[in-house]
Formats: C-alpha cells, sequence, structure tokens
C-alpha cells in the first residue's frame, strides 16, 4: 500500500488541468473544496494526483457540471456529502461508481466487471437499466462532461441557458436525484409524463439493483 506522500505528485499534478478545463468550459462548473478527510480518500483510492480521479478526489469535494445535473464524486462537502471512497463501500465488485446525475443514472469506471474494457467509463441509464459503454476513460469523461456535449447526450437543448425549464424541481441538492414513476425504462414512463420526486440517490442506486434483479429474473416475454 503507498504512503500519502507516494499518492501526491508535486512534479506533474493533474489538478491545474482540470482547473483549465473548468475555466474554459462551456456549462457552469463547480469546483468545491476539498474536505478535512481528503487524505484518507486519497489513502484508499491507491491513485496518485498525477491522475485526473487522484486529483478530483483529493483536491475538490466534488465537482457540480451545469448546476448540478451532473455530479463527479471527490472527497465530499456540503454541497455533495458523499465521498468516491466511502460511496463506493459494499456497491462496487469490480468497477467504481465516479459520477451520477438528477436523473438518476450513474457513471462507473470499469475495472473488469462491465466489460473486457478495463479504465473504460460505463452509464447506468435510467431509460434502459442497462451499463451502457461509453468507449472513453476517466480523463476523457471529465473534458467532456465540461462540454455543451453533455447537454446533447441527455438530449437537451443546447441554447438553453439553465436546462431545467423542462424539470422545474431542478436544480436539486447534491445527494438528491429524481425517481420516475412509470420507470424510464418502460414503455409508459417518460421524462414528461412519469411523474417525479426527488429522493436519495442511495435509494436509488438500491432500487436499480433490485429492478436490474427482478428483469433478470423474469421470463423473456414479461420484460
Amino acid at each position: 500500500m503507498r504512503t500519502l506522500n507516494e499518492l501526491l505528485d508535486s512534479e506533474d499534478p493533474a489538478f491545474p488541468l482540470i482547473k483549465q478545463w473548468a475555466s474554459e468550459a462551456d456549462l457552469p462548473v463547480e469546483l468545491l473544496p476539498p474536505s478535512a478527510g481528503r487524505e484518507d480518500v486519497l489513502l484508499s483510492l491507491q491513485i496518485t494526483t498525477r491522475s485526473p480521479l487522484g486529483a478530483i478526489a483529493y483536491e475538490t469535494g466534488g465537482i457540480l457540471v451545469d448546476g448540478g445535473w451532473l455530479r463527479i464524486l471527490g472527497s465530499g462537502h456540503d454541497k455533495l456529502e458523499r465521498n468516491i471512497a466511502t460511496w463506493n463501500e459494499g456497491k462496487a465488485d469490480g468497477f467504481l461508481l465516479v459520477a451520477d446525475d438528477v436523473l438518476g443514472g450513474f457513471f462507473a469506471l470499469n475495472g473488469g466487471a462491465l466489460g473486457p474494457d478495463q479504465g473504460q467509463l460505463y452509464y447506468l441509464a435510467p431509460e434502459t437499466l442497462e451499463w451502457e459503454a461509453l468507449e472513453i476513460g476517466y480523463t476523457a469523461f471529465v473534458e467532456w462532461a465540461f462540454t455543451s456535449q453533455l447537454r446533447q447526450f441527455y438530449g437537451r437543448q443546447s441554447g438553453d441557458a439553465h436546462g431545467f425549464e423542462e424539470l422545474p424541481e431542478l436544480p436539486l441538492p447534491g445527494d438528491l436525484c429524481l425517481n420516475f414513476y412509470p420507470f424510464l425504462w418502460t414503455q409508459e414512463g417518460s421524462l414528461k409524463t412519469s411523474s417525479r420526486r426527488a429522493i436519495p440517490v442511495q435509494e436509488q442506486w438500491a432500487l436499480n439493483l433490485d429492478l436490474q434483479q427482478k428483469l433478470l429474473d423474469a421470463p423473456a416475454d414479461a420484460r
């Protein structure tokens, strides 16, 4: 296990690059101050600050993109109380949850459980309830998330100044997301017609796992 001094890279740290991306972003980007427990988070991850993943975990409490539409996990903050280390405890087996969104979607770094492409990002989409390969690594994901391509990914209007008009409940605190019923992955579900309520992200994650298992156990013609 590497020590904190071995994980802190002073020669080629990634955080200046992340700050540059944030300053040049197409969308609002808020780099939250790091928590007092950032050293423990970095030690748990065992990733150096030369990598964007380690830099964000150590130098930020997390990142809120586009008013909090997307939440990239760091060491934790009042606006995003989950830190990337404790959030993954008991959840991730063969992947690392690194970000999530207000629609109840989750982004994970594949450690081998999601496919043969280790180190690539996957998205657990609320519209399908399946892990979808994004075919990019973590560094490219962060850079991409700061651009207008993020809104295109969600099918939102790039000219919308806030992007929240279609969902008046937004923005939400960083530990809440919207839960839709009928579910978005069902034929009856949609952003426009489903009822919605704000629930803890933890509750949405547990619900997703439960629904995934029920779908796997259901006969093919009943799915």
